[in-house]
């Protein structure tokens, strides 16, 4: 049965195209007795409103898109979460697109939202240049970075990896560990730069410690890869494997806890692991995984809040780049170790 549309819901309620339409859009400019007879009809016909016509005469959707590195990745769900609540108070809805660490499935994202004629775009960029998202922005659709700081050009939302990388770092000197582990993607990723960065400053910070880094890079920053990082130091001898690693998120860590686990190692009594960003399953773990705390929906909500305010007072709008502080969660999985 064809939909039906905006004429036979006026003639059904005995008022004008231009009546329902005030309903629809202006609804106190109506009667009270109108509006509810106009509802009713709406009702019985089971009419719905066309917002892709709606949106394609005012130019503009109410649609935000929002492009994450790994949707299969937690901490993107609770940024996500911070986006989505203050997206539905100003009457948007968020479109979530995964860019899978990959450029070129990036690009084809942002291009079809731009198409869309979507709000703004929100996205955690594969790569640390990115010119051509300035170019979106100057043809009129407004793009915050998220997870990613940006010049004064650009607005962005960010959280201080380096300080991040520091505090895991200086967590693990600490605890009297000198060989250390670092666990992560590709250095293209900014974020993974700074964090193994932090850690490089922890060990120049205590100075006098003698510690040094085993690296061991991986391809992407999953649970999988964070498997395969196991094997590699399993692999070693004793002498050269690190009795603590610091791994650039929390799937590596949980990967290479369940690995590790299986070789019949301890964690962390043979070696100690911190991850990064404090997801759900890091405290649920077999083994409760100590992790650096993103504030992950107050990112998404102050992405969120910058791009709306780029929206809706455009001639006024300020870029500003918001970082927020990493705090240290230490659990089970490195603490209590003995001195090495």
């Amino acid at each position: 049965m064809a939909a039906a549309n905006i004429r036979e819901v006026a003639r059904r309620a005995g008022v004008s195209v231009g009546t329902v339409s005030n309903v629809l859009n202006r609804p106190e400019s109506v009667a009270q007795a109108t509006r509810q007879r106009v509802m009713e009809a709406i009702d019985e016909l089971g009419f719905v409103r066309n917002e892709a016509a709606r949106h394609l005469r005012a130019g503009r959707s109410r649609t935000v898109g929002f492009v994450v590195l790994d949707v299969a990745n937690p901490y993107f769900t609770d940024v996500a979460r911070g986006v989505e609540g203050l997206a539905d108070d100003h009457d948007a809805m968020v479109a979530l697109c995964n860019s899978g660490d990959d450029p070129v499935r990036e690009r084809r994202h942002v291009k079809q939202l731009e198409e869309q004629r979507v709000l703004g775009i929100l996205i955690t960029p594969v790569e640390n240049e990115n010119p051509y998202l300035e170019q979106v922005a100057a043809r009129g659709t407004p793009v915050v970075l998220v997870d990613r700081g940006a010049g004064h050009n650009q607005c962005s939302v960010a959280v201080d990896d380096v300080l991040g990388g520091r505090l895991a770092g200086v967590h693990l000197l600490e605890q009297g560990h000198r060989r250390l582990g670092f666990v992560g993607g590709p250095l293209s990723i900014k974020q993974v730069a700074d964090r193994r960065a932090g850690l490089h400053v922890a060990i120049t910070d205590l100075n006098g410690t003698g510690a040094d880094v085993v690296v061991v890079s991986r391809p992407y920053l999953t649970v999988e890869e964070g498997r395969r990082a196991a094997e590699d130091l399993v692999g070693m001898t004793p002498g050269e494997r690190p009795t603590a690693v610091f791994c650039a998120n929390d799937l590596l860590a949980l990967g290479l806890l369940q690995e590790l686990t299986r070789h019949g190692l301890r964690v962390p009594d043979d070696i100690a692991i911190v991850g990064y960003d404090d997801i759900g399953f890091a405290a649920a773990a077999t083994v409760p995984l100590s992790s650096v705390r993103q504030p992950r929906e107050q990112l998404g909500h102050a992405a969120i809040e910058l791009l709306l305010d780029e929206v809706e007072h455009k001639n006024r709008h300020r870029h500003r780049q918001v970082v927020f502080q990493p705090e240290l969660v230490v659990r089970e999985s490195s603490q209590h170790t003995r001195a090495r």
